[in-house]
């Protein structure tokens, strides 16, 4: 399945919620079951992610030519956004991460609830997860 495939299930299956904050509730939901967790022992000043009010943690390794991101948040809200973030990305080329921009926030009505500073958070959650990927393209 192609990066933009995934995401636009990602988007199917969070659309049958109607109501968007339901559907940010199943976000959060979701995000208490993630299998992306980071232990506490890899949460170190490398890691943290420049430009999130509430810390957010995030590792990128490659494995079988896709990258494998692990992450960790204190706000429950912010962990949430972050998941979806992660599982979008999971697994997928380096090139394919360059390359494809989220829309799943904007397409799923949540961006229009979130603050400037969350937006902002989620922007540099994408910018470090375009260097991970960055690292491993091949020359």
């Amino acid at each position: 399945m192609t990066l933009a495939e995934k995401q636009r299930a990602l988007i199917d299956d969070l659309s049958v919620v109607d109501d968007r904050y339901e559907r940010l509730s199943l976000v959060v939901d979701r995000s208490r079951r993630s299998a992306y967790t980071l232990p506490a022992s890899e949460k170190t000043d490398a890691t943290r992610v420049t430009g999130c009010i509430s810390p957010v943690w995030l590792t990128g390794e490659l494995h079988d030519d896709g990258l494998s991101l692990r992450f960790d948040a204190e706000s429950p809200m912010v962990r949430a956004l972050v998941s979806l973030l992660v599982e979008l990305y999971d697994g997928a080329t380096p090139a394919e991460i360059v390359t494809t921009e989220p829309i799943l926030f904007d397409e799923l009505g949540l961006s229009r609830d979130l603050s400037p500073t969350r937006r902002n958070g989620l922007t540099a959650v994408r910018a470090r997860i375009k260097l991970l990927a960055e690292k491993h393209l091949a020359p």
